[in-house]
């Protein structure tokens, strides 16, 4: 295990002022939300402005840009409507079920512009995509310019000393999308000047907005070629702090030291560094998600971002507040029949008093906090059996890895409960059907004239099947080079091998949740509902939208100091426990000491009633509105705005004249249930405690509750 940043950044004191802050949500710079400016582009469409949003994740599944990309979509098409375009390569798999083709109507530049380059040879698809907002799309296929590699490299060299391995495909793609979305912007840009003369319309003002190295490219033909289009580039990661973090390397404790130019050459990575670095100082505006990752993009590329850009969601709110805690209720159910049949033989535990915890995502091991996350539950486990011996954890790992097939032992399991559950039922309808035609005969049946010996030895077959001498197995799956995988060797050293005596079960499922999976039967949507606490102790996470999922759907998280998703939370709530946000410090104290405050975390959160965690969760939930990109994308269109009065000094943003809204303090809306600084008794007595009534507990009796003084 590594070790942990043992220091304060310069502007990490908190003054006394900043310690008395309301118990809600602290300033936030943007004041306003984007919904204010939500009119389909109507004052875009009159100022002749226009958006591009360049990624290699547009319409094309791979990571979490896709997800940025595909959940902001809605909001930009609200915002900019029909002067919005975003712009990714064309991947036929994806492309298939996820755009709607179709062509710009006649006398739009942006049909100009692609006829332009058709003519040229390139193949280029243009549509829709499908999903909320149906924003439209260019989609440039690669290999219809593969023939000009060498012409764009041989320009990249002249211009920018960047030289490229011809044996790395990935950056060969991206050097020529790079080089196909200059071309298109350039062309886009002559034909908008010649439409703006010929309607008497303004000059048109284009900003392109490139996400990661891979998009970067784009962004630096335009600077090198001179072409007047402002432009924006964010960071998600960095590409060396991914590489160097992966390395075991003692990452923030060294930021400053690191001889970024020599560890990029070591890791054969140093012509997409100076692409990314490139991108970084030649952009108009550089933005990254977080203030930690700004940090590393500081040290790694030299640059302070101009503004952070938080990653949002597309927040769906329910009707009634406690629809969601239906949801859960409904998808716990589903978890508990997994557990049914994955611990079969061994449900000595109630499972009305079994807590879920889960952990999700790259596998990663460091990095997403798997190691000292399953040291904690070692820890936990030794507290449950000395504290709470009724309670059980149950806790699932999910981590995609190379496997040979599903554990034969698992399948059994649920072949067993299946075969319970089926003569169960059908001995219920006998014994049904024989009371009702006894009861019809006019006397009441006995016991053995309803449970016939055939029922017996049919249920006392079922439950010696379920007999078992083994422990129900730790992975659900037989797992490619077991003895060296790194979550199941730490649960050796552990040793929790779900044993009768374990409080604490462990499930490590090496693929992802799908709808199909004969296991569990869910997606993970509907799995994340179903579990009570998700836990994800990283120590390398730019962002985090794992914790930020569990938040929008009021599951309780734990996250670290260290991840884009916790700085945010600490700079946005002076309380973040009181909302079910658990922060691990893992930025200023050592890892004994983090691993002691994960386990701790969990084992106040194991003491909670269901009463308890019911209000916990509806605090949880209330923080959706501070997630959703109604509110966050206000900080991707100060990035723009900055990035056009950059190369077009005389506009002003028409929204401005109306006043600044930017000293605005962020407030939430008082709502149902009572928000914790606003509450106040509603009836002229207070609730009384254990009342099921959850619209009637306010701020004092759930703190109280809650533990929290």
């Amino acid at each position: 295990m590594r070790r942990q940043m043992s220091y304060r950044f310069e502007d990490q004191d908190a003054s006394p002022m900043a310690l008395r802050m309301n118990r809600r949500f602290s300033r936030v710079e943007s004041g306003a939300d984007l919904k204010d400016y939500f009119d389909r582009g109507d004052i875009a469409s009159r100022e002749n402005r226009w958006n591009f949003e360049v990624a290699w994740e547009v319409a094309n599944k791979v990571g979490g840009i896709y997800t940025v990309i595909r959940s902001k979509a809605y909001v930009s098409t609200e915002e900019m409507g029909e002067q919005l375009c975003m712009m990714g390569p064309y991947k036929e798999q994806c492309a298939r079920t996820e755009i709607e083709e179709m062509e710009f109507p006649r006398g739009n530049p942006l049909l100009d512009a692609v006829n332009a380059l058709r003519s040229r040879g390139y193949k280029i698809h243009t549509g829709r995509w499908l999903v909320d907002g149906n924003p439209q799309l260019i989609l440039f296929d690669i290999g219809s310019a593969a023939w000009k590699l060498d012409q764009f490299k041989l320009e990249m060299w002249e211009k920018c000393n960047i030289g490229v391995p011809h044996l790395d495909i990935e950056t060969n793609d991206a050097i020529i999308m790079g080089f196909m979305i200059a071309e298109f912007l350039e062309e886009f840009r002559n034909f908008a000047i010649s439409y703006s003369q010929n309607n008497e319309l303004s000059p048109p003002r284009i900003v392109a907005h490139f996400h990661e190295w891979q998009a970067g490219v784009g962004l630096i033909i335009l600077r090198t070629r001179l072409i007047e289009i402002a432009t924006v580039f964010t960071t998600h990661a960095t590409l060396l702090g991914r590489y160097l973090c992966a390395g075991n390397t003692d990452f923030y404790n060294n930021l400053d030291k690191f001889a970024v130019d020599e560890e990029a050459g070591k890791r054969q990575i140093y012509h997409r560094y100076c692409l990314e670095r490139g991108a970084t100082h030649l952009a108009h505006v550089f933005t990254t998600v977080s203030e930690i990752t700004g940090y590393e993009a500081e040290h790694l590329l030299k640059r302070k971002p101009d503004i952070i850009t938080p990653n949002g969601l597309n927040v769906k709110k329910f009707s009634a507040i406690h629809e969601f805690q239906n949801l859960h209720a409904v998808a716990k159910e589903k978890i508990n029949e997994f557990v049914r049949g994955h611990f079969y033989g061994h449900i000595d535990f109630d499972l009305d008093k079994t807590l879920y915890f889960f952990i999700a995502g790259r596998y990663e091991f460091g990095n997403k906090g798997a190691d000292i996350f399953i040291e904690s539950l070692a820890r936990l486990n030794a507290m449950l059996k000395h504290e709470k011996p009724d309670t059980t954890v149950v806790a699932f790992l999910i981590f995609p890895t190379k496997t040979n097939n599903f554990n034969v032992d698992s399948l059994r399991g649920h072949a067993v409960i299946k075969q319970l559950r089926d003569t169960i039922n059908n001995v219920q309808q006998a014994v049904g059907k024989r009371m009702f035609d006894t009861c019809l005969k006019g006397h009441i049946p006995g016991p053995d004239e309803l449970l016939q010996k055939d029922d017996l030895v049919k249920i006392k077959r079922c439950m010696f099947a379920m007999q078992r001498d083994s422990m129900p197995p730790v992975t659900t799956h037989n797992v490619a080079d077991d003895w060296n995988d790194p979550v199941l060797s730490s649960i050796r050293r552990c040793h929790l091998f779900n044993s009768v005596h374990d409080r604490v079960k462990m499930v490590f499922h090496p693929e992802f949740l799908t709808s199909t999976n004969p296991l569990f039967g869910i997606d993970y949507e509907e799995f994340v509902r179903g579990c009570h606490l998700g836990v994800f102790p990283s120590y390398y996470e730019p962002w985090g939208y794992t914790p930020a999922e569990c938040t929008v759907m009021g599951i309780p998280s734990v996250t670290t100091n260290l991840s884009g998703f916790g700085c945010f939370m600490q700079e946005h709530i002076s309380d973040p426990k009181s909302y079910g946000i658990y922060i691990v410090d893992r930025r200023y104290i050592g890892l004994e000491n983090s691993v002691q405050q994960l386990s701790n975390f969990m084992m106040e959160f194991s003491r909670l009633n269901r009463r308890q965690r019911i209000i916990q969760r509806n605090r949880t939930e209330r923080l959706s509105d501070l997630l959703d990109w109604r509110t966050l994308g206000i900080y991707y269109r100060q990035a723009r705005v900055k990035a056009l009065q950059a190369v077009y000094p005389d506009y002003v943003d028409e929204t401005t004249l109306y006043g600044s809204r930017n000293n605005l303090v962020f407030s939430r809306p008082h709502s149902e249930p009572p928000s914790p600084t606003s509450s106040r008794h509603t009836t002229p007595a207070p609730s009384v405690h254990g009342s099921d009534d959850e619209d009637s507990v306010d701020e004092e009796t759930e703190l109280k509750e809650l533990g929290i003084k």
